[in-house]
């Protein structure tokens, strides 16, 4: 099977397009080598795919026909992504530490200093 059509069936991507797409920026790889959309996969496989700012890494357990449901997605793949990625990404994700309240104005540039610092 395809790299694009398997990520799409076991629902990391909404479209295959959307999956022919990642394959094609270079976003997927399996081993270190970027693969095109095209790529057959092998049982044992180990992916790394790039979106939304999270790496995440899965491992093939089984050849897959067709689109199956969420629940259905741990008998074919098991996903080996590290915890501390998944949290390092929340974190990113997560707007609430920017919040000034309101009243205050825009930050001067010290306080736009401290911000920057804050965040790396």
């Amino acid at each position: 099977m395809r790299i694009d059509k398997y990520l799409w069936s076991i629902r990391i991507f909404k479209t295959r397009t959307q999956a022919g797409e990642a394959c094609r920026t270079g976003h997927v790889r399996i081993g270190e080598d970027v693969v095109k959309a095209s790529r057959e996969i092998k049982i044992g496989d180990k992916v790394k795919i790039h979106t939304n700012g999270l790496t995440k890494t899965i491992e093939i357990l089984a050849e897959i026909k067709t689109r199956v449901g969420s629940a259905e997605v741990s008998k074919f793949a098991l996903d080996l992504t590290p915890p501390e990625e998944i949290e390092a990404a929340q974190l990113r994700r997560n707007p609430t530490f920017e919040k000034r309240l309101r009243g205050l104005g825009r930050p001067t540039k010290k306080d736009r200093r401290e911000i920057d610092a804050f965040k790396i």
